[in-house]
């Protein structure tokens, strides 16, 4: 269950190098689109918390020619922090010299990214993702290539954004790649071929799970504006995070939405506050069950739960008319429980690394190989249907929902800016109440 939960973070210090060392460096021709000093592809860093320093570190550490040469956040401490984390990793690995952040290279506010993208050839977009969607549109506007952490949004208009960008990321050809590193896990892919081959046959159901203890809380310090409180606590904000079915579950529902190549029509579910009540916890439930249903009629049961001292699982099951998939176990049964196929799991791969080796393959090579911003989103939209369905205890449907215009966020994005939300006076926010909360999408 560790290697399910941990963030980027904690696979900063596990980054290997493949064949036990550094293979040599290719030299990107002249011709090529990127023609930096030496044929160097150049990276920047948009977001410097755990994620994204964990990302970098794992760009850092492609078998490409590659440096760091800016990194842009809203806070200069996490700016500084990740610094510091990045450089151990690397001289860690032999690979120090690829850090060459300059010091007039750090950027920091609110309009930091607009002034780190330009400098670079691939932008890693690792902030809360609220911010995602104007990140991307104006890395996808300077022609830079993208890796961008999951989920690409916190509500539908930031989805509509999203997926205008990618279409303009296609038209250019940049490649895209969306932090759903399961897409990139071996044992998943030879699961997926086995799927599409017929090995179950067709599918009749779904489970999804990321039911675990939950996260970090930052508490609130003297002479914090109430927007620097609500980034620094994000996880907790509709706005900044979209609540754990959508930060954290947004794996789990991609996989069956990959496995059924499509998306639902329909959302409908419950969920609370049943544990997680305090004013630390900002306005997010601490549990969602969600029953999405797909065009052939097909029903995913989706759970995600953050309580302390319940049970754990993080996983996707998948039902056939012939057999059946259990995900985590990388195996695949008949209808009796006879086994079809068992990956052999010392085969598996790091995903996470594996996401930005192939990445940055492409880029190097000059190919157009990567898509993920269009299904990135959609999967997003998933979660905040699901979200949606959670909140108003009714029944979502998916295009009145992606094109409802519904904007969670701040109308200026400033230290003192009125906020979505604010607290009363005992310090605590409003939290949406299943038939109370209304949206105008409800299905008919």
């Amino acid at each position: 269950m560790e290697k399910e939960t941990q963030s980027r973070r904690d696979f900063v210090k596990q980054t290997t190098l493949a064949a036990g060392g550094l293979i040599a460096m290719p030299v990107l021709s002249k011709t090529n689109y990127f023609s930096g000093a030496a044929g160097t592809i150049k990276i920047a860093m948009v977001g410097c918390g755990g994620r994204g320093t964990g990302a970098a570190v794992q760009a850092l550490s492609t078998k490409q020619n590659v440096e760091l040469v800016a990194m842009a956040d809203a806070f200069r401490d996490r700016l500084d922090s990740s610094y510091g984390n990045i450089a151990e990793a690397l001289k860690e690995n032999g690979l120090d010299k690829r850090l060459q952040v300059k010091e007039e290279n750090k950027f920091v506010g609110f309009d930091a990214y607009q002034k780190a993208i330009p400098l670079a050839d691939v932008v890693i977009l690792a902030t809360p993702p609220g911010f995602r969607p104007i990140h991307f549109e104006e890395a996808v506007r300077q022609n830079k290539h993208v890796f961008m952490e999951k989920p690409v949004a916190t509500d539908p208009a930031g989805i509509q954004k999203v997926l205008q960008v990618a279409q303009e990321a296609k038209r250019k050809k940049l490649n895209v790649v969306v932090g759903l590193q399961r897409r990139y896990q071996t044992s998943y892919r030879e699961l997926m071929k086995r799927i599409q081959d017929g090995a179950i046959g067709d599918i009749v159901s779904a489970q999804a799970y990321w039911n675990n203890d939950g996260v970090w809380v930052n508490p609130r310090k003297p002479g914090m504006t109430e927007m620097e409180y609500q980034m620094r606590n994000w996880y907790y904000f509709v706005w900044l995070c979209g609540d754990h079915i959508n930060e954290q579950h947004i794996h789990n529902i991609d996989v069956i939405n990959w496995a059924m190549d499509g998306y639902p029509v329909t959302a409908q579910g419950m969920g609370g506050r049943e544990v997680r009540k305090g004013k630390d916890y900002g306005e997010i439930f601490d549990h969602h069950y969600v029953e999405f249903q797909y065009a052939n009629g097909v029903l995913l049961n989706s759970q995600c739960r953050h309580i302390k001292g319940t049970m754990s699982k993080v996983d996707e099951f998948i039902a056939g008319t012939k057999g059946k998939v259990y995900f985590d176990a990388a195996r695949i049964t008949d209808l009796k429980g006879n086994l079809i196929y068992q990956f052999d799991k010392k085969g598996e791969n790091q995903p996470y690394q594996a996401e930005h080796d192939e990445l940055f393959e492409a880029v190097a090579k000059g190919q157009y190989k990567f898509w993920d911003a269009e299904r990135g989103a959609k999967s997003t939209m998933t979660s905040i249907l699901g979200r949606m369905a959670t909140y108003s205890g009714q029944v979502m449907d998916w295009e009145k929902a992606i094109n409802s215009g519904i904007d969670l966020h701040p109308s200026v994005y400033a230290w003192d800016a009125k906020m979505p939300t604010e607290p009363n006076s005992e310090g605590l926010y409003a939290v949406a109440v299943p038939g109370v909360t209304k949206y105008n999408v409800a299905a008919k």
